[in-house]
């Protein structure tokens, strides 16, 4: 359960990488919530409560690694709610660690523009899932995100042809699994183009460590493991896009 304290604090569902700083360059774990006082961490790192440990919160391009140190307060098999993972606490002398994640959590409202200044590329060959990506990015500019473009691209090797093309794209995200050409053969031919291998990266696949490993060592910057609900992807990018509007994402 999660401590009294923890409760109070309002939550938001975002999903942003989570490293170590042994190892800041594998973000192999990721959020599922965020407040103030603590986060929810999906991980099968062998932790037990009351550990101490230090986060490396990130996201491409939007958040550079942020640093806060947290309590383990809480253990999740995989089961029914989910994987494994930890719920942890930001303890109350850590101000300037809670500052930083309420600065996260209230980062919504962003400035009227005109012109998309974030360019997302989805691929993703599941028509359904398409879909729901399509929805979820859709709501989220009517509600306020005039700032993020979204385009959809159904296999690798007509992602490949639109990353070729201007204007450029900020973020990649992309399936593994695919036809014509799957996710991590794209993630090959991108490492051998110098221009476009600087892109970031977010896999979310339903694959396995192996995918995982595979696509971690291909230079994504990190891997979602589905089920992922895509307007927690959607909500994080607003957050982010609005920090960085406030001038204090980057």
């Amino acid at each position: 359960m999660a401590s009294r304290e923890q409760r109070a604090h309002p939550r938001a569902p975002y999903v942003l990488a989570v490293s170590y700083p042994e190892e800041r360059d594998r973000a192999r774990d990721y959020t599922e919530n965020l407040s103030e006082g603590g986060l929810f961490v999906r991980t099968e790192r062998d932790l037990r409560v009351g550990d101490r440990v230090a986060l490396l919160l990130s996201f491409p391009r939007l958040l550079e690694p942020l640093e806060v140190e947290a309590e383990v307060v809480r253990l999740r098999p995989e089961g029914p709610e989910g994987p494994a993972g930890v719920g942890v606490r930001i303890p109350a002398e850590r101000t300037r660690d809670r500052e930083r994640l309420r600065e996260l959590v209230r980062a919504q409202e962003l400035p009227a523009r005109t012109e998309p200044s974030f360019r997302v590329l989805v691929v993703e060959d599941n028509s359904l899932v398409a879909a729901m990506y399509a929805s979820a990015l859709k709501r989220a500019t009517s509600e306020g995100l005039p700032g993020l473009a979204v385009e959809l691209c159904q296999d690798g090797s007509e992602a490949l042809a639109r990353l070729e093309r201007l204007p450029g794209v900020d973020l990649l995200v992309t399936d593994v699994f695919m036809p014509v050409l799957s996710g991590l053969a794209l993630l090959e031919r991108l490492q051998r183009q110098p221009r476009l291998a600087r892109i970031p990266v977010l896999v979310i696949s339903s694959g396995g460590e192996r995918e995982r490993e595979r696509a971690l060592g291909l230079g994504a910057a990190f891997y979602l493991q589905k089920p992922v609900r895509y307007q927690d992807v959607v909500l994080t990018l607003r957050a982010l896009l609005a920090r960085r509007a406030a001038g204090t994402g980057r």
